[in-house]
This record gives structure tokens, C-alpha cells and sequence, in this order.
């Protein structure tokens, strides 16, 4: 087994086997003037097929084609991840925070070696989840979905992933230690924080890099996506076992079918991002907002004339009261969209105006 080492980050297996059976109704024959006796049920049953675990060695055998390696870019900053193939034509399932922010991603296929241009085609912020195309892609390996219903703890599980970015994908073996878990993370490259619920845990050393990729069981079926662990780059007698979260892999399917079916919601967003060019906060003083704190330059915003400190009252003709009600609104957007908006500037003043949302990367 490949040693694994990294920094300090927080960042599952069973096969239904169902016994087929026969159902044989014995009915006496009935003599006029005699009462019937009741029919007699019986019931046989074949016992389920044993489930044969596989060795460790034939695990990554079978998972490691179906998994790309991803690079995403993002001004002078790079992330490396791991994402899971869904489809023959470059469908693949990640980390919504691997690919948060980039304006460049690519993408190596470990079953032929070969590197893509990746589109986002949703994702969802809040569950930590997106969806990509890999550009041109066709007859690639598919990975095996299995379910996370069945888990239990005890379960053995294997994480995949590209450790470290090294660009190879490296087994962590490891057994189901909990499930239902909710886990506030942080993101290395931005700091920026998140609350998952309903994870996974696992005591496989899931490392950065790692995120995205496939967690699966004992046949080698996907059953969740790794997401966060608490990786120390050098481990000895007093680390801290090792702690480690994936999405269960019924709820991220839900929200690759969403995607897939040009669903958006409140958390899931479809197609390019539409890009307004402010960063915001809550304003709790009447009249309540969302108050720009930044704005990016030759962006809608700016066009616009929003500037520090003025309070966004009105976007689409839909009140905000806070910065989540912006962000709300924003996600049932579309670049290309025409929005009135109506603020407060800096001074107190009512203004409003209209501007065209862009697309940007994926927030």
C-alpha cells in the first residue's frame, strides 16, 4: 500500500441480495357434507448468495479506470482533485469546492491516459457537488454506482483518489465508523467554511487531492464521494486516527439527475453561472439589504454604480433582506439576463438602474 502524507484538512458497503422463493398452495379435496380444512402454505426460500469480498488488489484494479484526476485553476491559484466517470462521454462527478472559483479545468483519464477540457454543467455550493463533461470524450469505463442504503458501520470501504495532486490514484482501505455525521469544513486554498450533514464516516486516510473521488465497497461499487479528512503530513503513534467524510452516494446521484435534467433549484444551479461582481454581507440595520463590501472591477456592478457600502434592497423585482435572499435570486439567473436593481448608495441615497448579468466561473 502506497504511504500517503499531506497538511493538516477536514474534508461507505453492501450488496442487497435478495433470496428468489416459491410459493406452494396445497388444497385438499372436498367431500360433500364434510367442512374444508384450511389450505396449507408452504414456503420455500433459497438463502441469498454469499457476497465474496474482492482482494484489495483487484478493488483498485476495477475502480482506478474509471476515475480522472482534475486540476482546476483559479487566478494564481491551482487545486488538484478526483472525480468519478458516470458516462462512456465524459460524465463525471467531483467536489463542487475542487472546482469553485476556476476558470480553467482539466482533466486525466486514468483508463487511456488522456487529458480533457472540462465544462461544468451544475453543481451544487451547499452539498458540496458538481457535474462535468470531459470535451470529446467517448467509450470511456464507467464506474459501478452501487447504494448507500445498505451501509452499516463496520462496512469495509476503500477511498480513491489522486493524493497529494500527484496525478496517480492511490487506494486508502478503511472500515464505516459512523453515518448520518454532520461536519462543519474548511476549504485549504480559501478558507471559506461549509456544513455537510448526513456524511459518511470512515477511518480511511482521505488526503487533499482525494476530494471528489470514489469511496467503494467491498465488490468495488461506489457508495459515496470523498469529500473531507483530517490528513496530517506526518503520521505517528500520537496522530490522531485517521477521520474521514464522503457524501453518501444516493444523495449525490439525486443531484446528478437534477443536473442532468436541467433541474435547478435553491442549492443546485444548471448551465453557466451569471456573474453580478460584488461580494456582500448582511445589512440587519433598517432598511435591511445585502451591503456590498467589494466590487469587482469592469464588472456589471461596477457598471452599475454599486460601490462599497451601498445596500442592495431590490434584484429582479424580488426583495433582499439579506445576502442569502441576493444569492437566491441570483441562482434562478442566467448570464445574458437582464436584472432592475434597486440599492441604497453609500450615502443613504435610493437609487436604481438595470445592468446584464455575464458568466463566470462556478461559485
Amino acid at each position: 500500500m502506497t504511504e500517503r502524507r499531506s497538511r493538516r484538512l477536514w474534508w461507505a458497503a453492501a450488496v442487497i441480495a435478495i433470496g428468489g422463493g416459491t410459493l406452494a398452495w396445497a388444497a385438499p379435496s372436498l367431500t360433500p357434507g364434510t367442512v374444508a380444512s384450511p389450505p396449507v402454505v408452504v414456503i420455500t426460500t433459497t438463502p441469498p448468495a454469499p457476497v465474496i469480498p474482492l482482494p484489495p488488489e483487484e478493488i483498485t484494479a476495477r475502480v482506478i479506470p474509471t476515475v480522472v484526476t482534475i486540476t482546476a485553476t483559479a487566478g494564481f491559484t491551482t487545486t488538484a482533485g478526483t472525480g468519478i466517470v458516470l458516462s462512456p462521454d465524459g460524465v463525471v462527478l467531483t467536489n463542487h469546492h475542487v472546482i469553485s472559483g476556476a476558470s480553467d479545468i482539466s482533466a486525466v483519464n486514468l483508463s487511456n491516459g488522456l487529458i480533457y477540457d472540462v465544462d461544468v454543467l451544475g453543481y451544487d455550493s451547499v452539498h458540496d457537488l458538481a457535474v462535468l463533461r470531459l470535451g470529446g470524450a467517448s467509450d470511456l469505463p464507467v464506474a459501478v454506482v452501487g447504494t448507500s442504503a445498505t451501509l452499516r458501520r463496520g462496512d469495509t470501504v476503500t477511498a480513491i483518489g489522486n493524493a497529494e495532486g500527484g496525478g496517480v490514484a492511490v487506494p486508502a482501505p478503511g472500515t464505516v465508523t459512523n453515518l448520518g455525521v454532520t461536519v462543519d469544513t474548511r476549504n485549504s486554498t480559501t478558507g471559506s467554511r461549509n456544513q455537510l450533514k448526513g456524511m459518511v464516516e470512515v477511518d480511511a486516510d482521505i488526503r487533499p487531492g482525494d476530494s471528489g473521488g470514489p469511496l467503494v465497497n467491498s465488490v468495488a461499487e461506489v457508495v459515496g464521494v470523498n469529500s473531507a479528512g483530517n490528513a496530517v503530513s506526518e503520521r505517528t503513534d500520537t496522530s490522531p486516527a485517521p477521520q474521514s467524510y464522503a457524501i453518501p452516494i444516493d444523495d449525490a446521484m439525486t443531484v446528478v439527475d437534477q443536473v442532468l435534467g436541467g433541474q435547478s433549484t435553491e442549492t443546485v444551479r444548471v448551465g453557466p453561472t451569471p456573474v453580478l461582481g460584488v461580494a456582500v454581507k448582511d445589512h440587519r440595520n433598517p432598511p435591511t439589504g445585502a451591503e456590498v463590501v467589494a466590487v469587482n472591477y469592469d464588472s456589471p456592478a461596477e457598471h452599475l454604480g454599486l460601490t462599497k457600502g451601498s445596500v442592495i434592497t431590490s434584484f429582479a423585482a424580488n426583495p433582499v433582506a439579506s445576502s442569502a435572499d441576493l444569492t437566491r435570486v441570483m441562482s434562478t439567473h442566467r448570464p445574458g439576463d437582464r436584472i432592475d436593481v434597486n440599492w441604497l448608495d453609500a450615502d443613504g441615497v435610493a437609487r436604481s438602474g438595470s445592468l446584464i448579468l455575464v458568466p463566470g466561473p462556478p461559485r
